[in-house]
């Protein structure tokens, strides 16, 4: 197993435990379809929230090593994951913000890292798994399915903005918000983890030399003259 994919699966791996955990524990006291995750980073618990998240953007940027040194990612593709861990420590370090008291800097900030995030990861999984034939890869071909899921999500985000824009509302009621970013991040952890699956796998095998012709095809064999 390549070791920086086994450290970024494992990275990956305890902060995902660490925000499902917030997520159990607010049952109670948080609404999961209307309420954001990122509202976790507001409570008293919400270095473990950025804590949770700085592990996922770590994770994620081993894996992209991973798969860039392994020479499965191209230029595009580790860029586009690059982005989407650079995204994650962005939403970690500034806090999400109440939008209906007005606009904030630190709000501000928290979105744009948020929708990087959110688009660089589907970007990153199709550009990299496309190749998922030439792999023969099952935990490729999954990642793939994914990243097209994830990109449906996203779409789906942006057609509430539209709606809500051109009916004088605001996008995030439109829909029930938590439960499509809920969603959304599901199916991009997942195909992360898939891609870090692929990273993790045994080198990929060079092509195979084409075959030595049958000696029919080769034609008689002449004698060495004596």
């Amino acid at each position: 197993m390549h070791r920086a994919a086994r450290w970024g699966l494992g990275a990956a791996g305890a902060g995902v435990a660490l925000i499902a955990g917030l997520e159990v524990a607010a049952l109670d006291e948080m609404n999961p379809v209307r309420r954001t995750i990122s509202e976790h980073g507001l409570g008293p618990d919400g270095w473990v929230f950025a804590l949770g998240v700085g592990l996922l953007a770590a994770g994620s940027a081993a894996i992209a090593v991973s798969l860039a040194r392994r020479g499965l990612a191209g230029v595009l593709g580790t860029l586009a994951l690059l982005g989407w861990s650079a995204g994650l420590l962005v939403t970690a370090a500034f806090e999400k913000h109440d939008w209906s008291v007005g606009p904030s800097m630190n709000g501000s900030i928290h979105r744009v890292g948020s929708f990087v995030a959110f688009l660089c990861l589907p970007a990153a999984v199709m550009i990299i798994a496309w190749p998922w034939r030439r792999w023969r890869s099952r935990a490729a071909l999954v990642a793939f399915g994914l990243g097209v899921c994830s990109l449906l999500w996203v779409a789906g985000i942006g057609t509430a903005m539209l709606v809500g824009a051109s009916n004088g509302l605001a996008w995030w009621r439109v829909m029930p918000l938590g439960l499509v970013e809920r969603g959304l991040a599901v199916t991009e952890v997942a195909a992360l983890l898939a891609l870090g699956m692929c990273a993790a796998a045994r080198p990929v095998p060079s092509p195979a030399a084409p075959p030595c012709p049958s000696p029919a095809a080769r034609g008689p064999v002449t004698p060495p003259p004596h």
